[in-house]
């Protein structure tokens, strides 16, 4: 079911409100969601934009013209649906201001969880004429893109952040701006003799990766594979800065829902653990399930997870043998053999 900031986002053109555009015109939809029904007489094409990969899936299944990232200029409409990420909302009203041309409108949305209301805050402050409206529990925004238009996405796109001086993140991204704490826990577990494939799942931006090549100098490969789009340009940019010899493929990947047929001899892994606020075991299975799935015989698991998900049930169905490295008071680091 499509969540309610998406009709929001279109309440304005269904009210008229705001003017639909026609057919001439090009319209691009960042944060896009599939779902969405367009009011009468909206009639123009729309380029969706979507980095994660399990919407833009159902995106792309729904028969939207999608990318993982923005492209093109000149557009005549922007539209922007928010998440909870002040971050990532940030840098698509930057994207919206940077690709939409001389007095075209950009129109947002997102539920009061979203942020929103602080977004249009901010955005005011920086001197745009901004008009709203709430509907389904959130809130539309829209302004005519200013002149300073330039200025004003440099000012709003977010800045990437160096963590110890030798990891590149930015907001939005999971644990941006630091290591993660069950990352760090697994990472202090890793061989240092390992020499043959070696592939990570939910890479993230990099760092189990790159620990992985640090404590096993004689890897022959570390294959990425991650959903945040732009998490994984930042993993394959940080594994090829720390060790730029090494053989490796980034794959934009929704590990618990898309198959993968490469074969590995070593898997690592902190699989998330939640959608949205709950946390949901069955995604750290999906993991653990794939993870199995791409083992060669013999080959091992290492993964991190958060001391009360039970995922060791799934392992005992799936590898021939099991345990427990370590644990603290939140994670504990589990090993697996196929």
């Amino acid at each position: 079911m499509a969540r309610d900031a998406l009709k929001t986002l279109f309440h304005p053109f269904d009210t008229g409100t705001l003017d639909a555009p026609g057919a001439e015109q090009n319209v691009l939809f960042l944060g896009a969601e599939a779902g969405f029904r367009l009011p009468e007489g909206f009639a123009a094409e729309i380029a969706c934009v979507q980095g994660f990969r399990p919407v833009f899936n159902r995106l792309a299944a729904s028969g939207a013209v999608a990318t993982p990232s923005a492209e093109g200029a000149d557009y005549d409409l922007a539209l922007v649906l928010c998440d909870k990420f002040k971050g990532g909302n940030e840098a698509r009203v930057s994207q919206a201001l940077k690709r939409t041309k001389p007095g075209a409108m950009i129109v947002l949305a997102g539920a009061k969880e979203d942020g929103i209301e602080a977004l249009r805050k901010r955005i005011a402050k920086l001197g745009v004429s901004v008009e709203h409206m709430p509907k389904y529990h959130g809130q539309a925004v829209w302004f005519v893109r200013p002149d300073n238009a330039d200025a004003l996405a440099a000012t709003l796109a977010p800045e990437p952040a160096m963590v110890e001086d030798r990891f590149r993140t930015a907001p939005g991204m999971f644990s941006y701006g630091e290591v993660d704490a069950g990352s760090e826990l697994l990472a202090g577990r890793l061989p240092n003799d390992l020499d043959g494939a070696a592939a990570d799942l939910g890479a993230g931006w990099g760092y189990l990766s790159v620990m992985l090549a640090d404590a096993s100098p004689r890897l022959k490969s570390i294959d990425l594979y991650e959903a945040d789009y732009a998490a994984l340009q930042m993993a394959k940019g940080n594994l090829a800065a720390a060790h730029p010899g090494l053989a490796s493929h980034a794959n934009w990947h929704d590990v618990a829902g898309e198959e993968i047929k490469a074969k590995y001899d070593f898997v690592i892994m902190n699989p998330p653990f939640h959608e949205g606020h709950a946390a949901d075991p069955a995604l750290g299975r999906a993991f653990v399930k794939r993870a199995a799935d791409i083992l060669k015989i013999g080959g091992n698991l290492l993964m991190v997870a958060n001391r009360g998900l039970p995922y060791e049930d799934t392992l005992a169905t799936l590898f021939k043998a099991h345990g427990e490295t370590c644990r603290n008071a939140r994670y504990k680091v589990l090993w697996a053999r196929k």
